[in-house]
């Protein structure tokens, strides 16, 4: 005997929307996989990722760098009694990995703690947005009729307009296409899985919150084991020295001559008066 079972009408629904959903999903990073195959990575490998189930398009993320990218930040909280007695447990508990990035790079330990007490809490907070979705979701944003679809949310930011967000977004699609090229090429180069790393809805991943461009250009294997990772402390301990040092720290600097090198970090120079308060209280 056969027994027929009546699905809701609700419930069909959802599943369709469901489907018509990860369907726009898929075809919202097409452009995007073509222009990656075009730039010289295996096209059969691109295909494996963007099929993986955990690849979606991060409406949300995309949406939310827009709203929050010149929000004020609170950095007074990282000088107080509580943070700053956290940081002196860092520079004890890695105070080998320290001492051979200010050997190796001539940046104070100090001011490597105070940057990865800023930027992560000192690796207890680097972030749970994929990096792989965020950075391609931006990346989408360079083809008009995904600009259309992502409006339909973003029109509700107030004072916004269509002509502001459309040259927003395809000065961030080109910058996050970048991205997302070093991102990739980082991923093969240290046989990782691009769609297990996450980091903040920046693009920035890791204690040390490096873009992909960053990394190519700066990271440093600091605990000699043949590889980059910057989830690993001794590694981004190093790649903040050797970021520092690349560009223009050099011992007996002046506060100026320090505020300028840590400047090209962030570009905040409420940032930057933080670093050197922290680094200051920690000696």
């Amino acid at each position: 005997m056969t027994v027929k079972i009546k699905i809701p009408f609700w419930l069909m629904l959802a599943a369709s929307l469901l489907l018509a959903a990860e369907a726009l999903a898929d075809a919202r990073f097409e452009p995007v996989r073509r222009q990656l195959a075009e730039d010289g990575f295996e096209a059969g490998w691109i295909d494996e990722i963007y099929a993986g189930p955990a690849v979606v398009f991060d409406l949300r993320g995309a949406t939310r760098y827009f709203r929050h990218r010149e929000a004020s930040l609170n950095y007074d909280q990282f000088t107080d009694s509580a943070s700053i007695g956290k940081a002196r447990d860092y520079l004890q508990r890695h105070g080998a990995a320290l001492d051979r990035a200010e050997t190796a790079y001539g940046v104070d330990r100090e001011v490597i703690a105070a940057i990865l007490l800023v930027e992560t809490r000192l690796g207890t907070y680097v972030g749970k947005r994929s990096t792989l979705n965020i950075l391609s979701s931006l990346s989408a944003l360079g083809s008009a009729w995904v600009r259309d679809s992502v409006w339909i949310e973003m029109e509700k930011t107030p004072r916004l307009s269509r002509e502001r967000f459309d040259q927003w977004a395809v000065d961030k699609a080109g910058w996050a296409y970048r991205q997302l090229k070093a991102f990739l090429t980082y991923a093969a180069r240290e046989d990782i899985d691009p769609a297990g790393v996450t980091g903040s809805y920046a693009g920035a991943f890791g204690i040390a919150q490096f873009v992909p461009t960053s990394i190519l250009m700066y990271a440093a294997d600091g605990n000699q084991d043949g590889r980059v990772n910057l989830f690993e402390h001794e590694d981004a301990i190093a790649s903040v020295g050797s970021y520092l040092k690349k560009n223009g720290w050099r011992q007996n600097m002046d506060r100026e001559q320090r505020a300028k090198v840590i400047y090209r970090y962030n570009h905040s120079e409420y940032y930057v008066e933080t670093i050197l308060t922290i680094a200051d209280k920690l000696k």
